[in-house]
């Protein structure tokens, strides 16, 4: 039977050991990181990218880093949670390009219509010498430090209530859903559109009520959207690359160690590859494309018909950058556009 001066001996060990483990809970730095959908690794881009990242900076960083997510875009519009982490309300946020615009406009430099040659491009751009020098560029104009460009889903697509689109011709009268951006707006008004700004939360309703005749996203956006319902028909058309942009506050940055650092911009980078493979397998899942086929009458531009696009839209875009954003924005453009043709 033990004494009582080994009993107290006893539980003071065991309350100096509870101590420490509090102690170090309230010591760990907190990442609490906004995306725009569900929490699921396997519904979407955003929450593969969530998951991953959460994972590897917890366990890379043995706790001492902890990610606290919040999916749906809980914490407001994603205009206004950028301004969150610049202002260091939250640590981190993957982000729309239009939500992300407001902070930083040059971002529709990359809006150029048909850049891309094919999706494996896309990584290669926005990782390589142009993905450095934007994100250079953002650091400069924003204060705010960038983990990286995400995949959305893949290219943007049209769908709409009317009809097939093969032509400029065809978009006559078809009022198209964009995001706030100009030139978003542009895009269809020179492919021969009615552009129609209208939030994400109202887009479904939108396109129900007849308010917009359609809209433009990628394949999965537009399978866990269920635009299928209050769709018939989807052109492939792949006009553009929305990439999400993942920024950090550049004070919570700056306030970790170099290992966590090291952590945390590899567990990113790490999110971002897991984010697009979410996104190529959704697309050719029975939740993506073949999903859609069901409902919808589905019809991918030729190669001539995208050419006829292509003549209308990337001058009447080009003029608009160069007229908005001026040389830099010109010198930028042509950055983008150097780096998708080499």
């Amino acid at each position: 039977m033990k004494t009582a001066k080994q009993m107290l001996v006893i539980l003071m060990v065991a309350l100096f050991a509870v101590a420490g483990v509090a102690s170090g809970a309230l010591a760990a730095k907190t990442i609490k990181l906004h995306h725009l959908n569900k929490d699921d690794p396997f519904d979407n881009p955003t929450g593969a990218m969530a998951t991953v990242f959460k994972s590897l900076v917890e366990a890379g960083t043995n706790g001492s880093v902890m990610v606290q997510t919040f999916p749906s875009g809980q914490l407001g519009k994603d205009g206004d949670v950028v301004q969150q982490v610049k202002a260091g309300v939250i640590e981190s946020g993957i982000h729309s390009v239009g939500g992300f615009a407001s902070t930083y406009p040059l971002i529709g430099v990359i809006d150029v219509p048909f850049a891309f040659p094919n999706i494996a491009k896309t990584y290669e751009v926005f990782d390589g010498p142009f993905g450095a020098k934007l994100a250079g560029d953002i650091e400069q104009k924003t204060g705010m430090h960038v983990l990286g460009f995400g995949d959305s889903g893949g290219f943007f697509h049209l769908t709409n209530s009317k009809r097939p689109i093969h032509t400029p011709a065809d978009m006559k009268g078809v009022k198209i859903r964009t995001m706030g951006l100009d030139t978003h707006k542009a895009i269809i008004s020179a492919m021969g559109g009615q552009p129609a700004a209208i939030s994400w939360s109202e887009v479904y309703t939108a396109l129900q009520t007849g308010v917009a005749d359609g809209q433009m996203n990628p394949v999965p956006i537009i399978a866990f959207a269920k635009f299928q319902e209050v769709q018939k028909y989807l052109t492939l058309s792949g006009h553009i690359f929305a990439p999400y942009v993942w920024v950090m506050n550049q004070d919570f940055w700056n306030s970790l160690t170099d290992s966590e650092k090291d952590v945390v911009a590899a567990a990113a980078k790490s999110a971002i590859v897991a984010g697009r493979g979410m996104g190529r397998v959704i697309e050719a899942s029975d939740r993506g494309l073949a999903e859609l086929s069901k409902n919808m009458e589905v019809n991918t531009l030729t190669a001539a018909e995208k050419a006829e696009f292509k003549r209308v839209a990337v001058p009447a875009v080009k003029q608009l950058i160069v007229e908005k954003f001026g040389p830099e924005g010109e010198e930028m453009m042509n950055a983008f556009i150097e780096a998708t043709s080499n």
